[in-house]
């Protein structure tokens, strides 16, 4: 009961924090993604540290995630040019050239991971921008935040629908040698509840077509359960159970935006080619 009353609290600042920093404005959705995806990048470098004889700097290469972040944001904003990515490649060129002199063990293994989590963490956070910028308004962009709240609503009630059919119906085994709590009934519990949420975006929000609607929160169901697959496959592989302690009763950051780093391509691809063509 305890831990029980430990996450539904967690779980209630969490959604919080997002709704209320997504909502605020374009100045408090940078700042808290920014934080988001250093803290989820350390986690990530500080399980890899668990397995390899070398260290990551989690620090260094954790802030390297908020300068793309930032990077991207400037640009899809309108407030700077192209030039702004410079910052990040000065990065991956100086991680090159680090690699040359430190007479670690194993380099090409610390760079393999290093750009892992690049391209694991930080790429689908930086793609948070070109759905509140769109690209064909690049020079006047106005801040479109309602996608990302659709995409984290979806999120929440996936995880909540397959958690509560999963617990009283949840027979099949999705994934057991991954992830042996979810069940098939959960899947589906959670896929039913998401449209369902879906339909009332498209009741509240109808310059989008309701069908629209369900065929994003399909998309992003379906790739966020790869997405928490994937996670829990790293997890097997470091041997660990949770990405971190951060958040009491759920594990770390990277527990909580698993299923967010593939259900975000889900909802870019299908906005672009369907929604905003």
């Amino acid at each position: 009961m305890k831990n029980f009353t430990k996450r539904l609290l967690t779980g209630i600042a969490y959604i919080g924090i997002i709704t209320f920093c997504v909502i605020s404005g374009s100045y408090t959705f940078l700042v808290l993604f920014m934080i988001i995806t250093t803290l989820c990048l350390r986690e990530f470098y500080r399980l890899v540290n668990t397995r390899i004889e070398t260290r990551i700097n989690s620090y260094i290469h954790g802030i390297s995630g908020a300068i793309l972040f930032l990077s991207t944001f400037l640009y899809f904003s309108g407030i700077t040019g192209r030039y702004i990515f410079a910052l990040f490649l000065l990065y991956i060129i100086g991680t090159f050239i680090y690699e040359l002199y430190a007479k670690q063990k194993e380099p090409i293994t610390r760079l393999a991971y290093i750009f892992l989590g690049q391209c694991y963490i930080t790429l689908p956070f930086s793609v948070l921008n070109l759905m509140v910028f769109p690209v064909s308004e690049v020079n006047h962009p106005d801040y479109q935040w309602i996608w990302v709240m659709a995409l984290f609503v979806f999120l929440w009630v996936n995880d909540t629908g397959a958690y509560l059919i999963g617990v009283l119906f949840g027979k099949h085994r999705l994934w057991e040698r991954l992830s042996p709590k979810k069940s098939w009934e959960g899947f589906f519990g959670g896929f039913v509840f998401t449209v369902a949420s879906a339909i009332l975006f498209a009741h509240f929000y109808p310059q989008i077509a309701g069908v629209h609607w369900i065929a994003l929160s399909a998309g992003v169901v379906i790739l966020g359960t790869y997405g928490d697959l994937i996670e829990s496959l790293i997890k097997r592989t470091l041997a660990v159970k949770d990405s971190g302690h951060a958040l009491p009763g759920h594990g770390g950051f990277l527990d909580r935006f698993d299923s967010f780093l593939f259900a975000v391509y889900a909802m870019l691809f299908y906005i672009e080619l369907f929604i905003k063509k």
